[in-house]
């Protein structure tokens, strides 16, 4: 019997009759008890093989996709991934699994806050607490587009094909989860019925998802990653991974493979612009030493660039950067944000102007748009600066007197 249960090959197909009677029926809880009697812990490795091969013998995609959690809540408790090598810091897995973990914490921050039974607290204040965690969520889509465009391709050329497909599928349902949520923030005069309702009906589902995702990250596809891939292959998608940005983590610490890998880049090399040019550290310097905080938001909404000078009044995480604009803000400023982008995308306004009282500073806000030379909309400029000292100006200066 041993010899039969420590056979990969037999594994596998006992694995593939095993989800078979999931996708006929059979309870989750019988199809776990039927894995531990007969198979004991299940190598992440022959999970991937059994789905490909039902899929090669003809078991639709789509049922897969269907099925998906079902197979992940029977190998529950049953799944053997444990890394074949040490990840070292700053690595691209190291990065995802660190992810992973700050969605875990915000998934249980929401959690918190869903009213209980007895609850008759204000309902409008429980729905922004909770729209104020889902727009930390919805960081969730850089680290899926990094998998998407960086870790499947890597596995397709790998000949790896079934887990890309099941789990890019997933991330659209999710996808589409995350947006029914953001309906219920929409309304008005909700009473608590009514939130529990939401809660039910959208957020559960929703978090359920992106939970059930993290299990798969976290027990198969990120083990057979680092089974399969190259060091220059995981040099190529660190390479690209700043374009698509983080989500709610940045990496103190960046992974270099230790090898010599051949790069295009030129020390020395300048942004040459019609009037000029910059080297990189020329052209970082000017924009932090300017007394102004600068944010740069591209066509499609995504910040791109901000400025970290010594005394930025409004504080920014490297983890923005790739987020859509809309939730870097308050909910209650959002309509704001989407009437100013949209007036500049139209054409119909270049600039937009501000000014409050914020920590005890007297803060002008500008945004402005920006366009190519034939007036294509490019993105958005936010300049941010404490204009106090200017309220007090008198008479002039003509010599020379330090501030400081």
């Amino acid at each position: 019997m041993s010899e039969y249960i420590n056979n990969s090959e037999h594994r596998v197909s006992k694995l593939k009759q095993l989800l078979l009677k999931l996708h006929n029926g059979e309870s989750v809880e019988e199809t776990q008890k039927d894995l531990k009697n007969l198979m004991g812990a299940v190598p992440y490795g022959e999970v991937v093989q059994a789905e490909e091969e039902l899929i090669k013998e003809g078991l639709d995609r789509s049922e897969i996709l269907k099925f998906c959690d079902l197979h992940s809540d029977a190998l529950k408790g049953n799944l053997l991934s444990n890394y074949s090598k040490e990840i070292p810091e700053g690595h691209p897995v190291e990065i995802f699994v660190n992810e992973n973990r700050e969605l875990e914490r915000v998934i249980e921050s929401i959690r918190r806050l869903y009213p209980t039974e007895s609850e008759t607290g204000s309902p409008p204040e429980v729905l922004a607490g909770i729209h104020k965690q889902f727009n930390l969520l919805m960081d969730i889509e850089k680290h899926y587009q990094r998998k998407e465009n960086l870790i499947f391709p890597f596995l397709e050329n790998h000949n790896i094909t079934g887990p890309p497909m099941v789990m890019w599928g997933k991330h659209d349902e999710t996808r589409a989860l995350l947006k029914s949520c953001f309906t219920a923030f929409s309304e008005k005069d909700v009473d608590m019925d009514a939130v529990r309702g939401f809660i039910d009906l959208l957020f559960e589902p929703a978090l359920k998802s992106i939970a059930e995702m993290i299990f798969k990250e976290d027990k198969i596809l990120m083990p057979m990653c680092i089974d399969a891939f190259t060091d220059i292959e995981w040099y190529e998608i660190d390479k690209q991974s700043d374009e698509i940005g983080f989500c709610l983590y940045y990496p103190p610490e960046r992974w270099s493979p230790g090898i010599e890998i051949g790069t295009s880049h030129e020390n020395g090399s300048l942004f040459k612009l019609s009037t000029g040019s910059f080297s990189p550290e020329e052209l970082e310097g000017i924009f932090n030493c300017i007394p102004l905080d600068f944010t740069f938001v591209d066509a499609n909404d995504k910040v791109k660039y901000f400025s970290h000078g010594t005394d930025r009044i409004f504080q920014r995480s490297k983890a923005i950067l790739g987020r859509e604009v809309q939730y870097c803000h308050p909910p209650s400023s959002v309509h704001i944000v989407n009437q100013i982008l949209d007036d500049f995308k139209s054409g119909k306004q270049d600039a937009a102007k501000f000014w409050i009282n914020f920590s005890g500073k007297y803060v002008h806000i500008s945004y402005y748009a920006v366009r190519d030379k034939e007036g294509k909309y490019l993105g958005t400029v936010e300049l941010t600066q404490d204009i106090g000292e200017y309220r007090e100006l008198e008479g002039e200066r003509r010599i020379l007197q330090y501030d400081n």
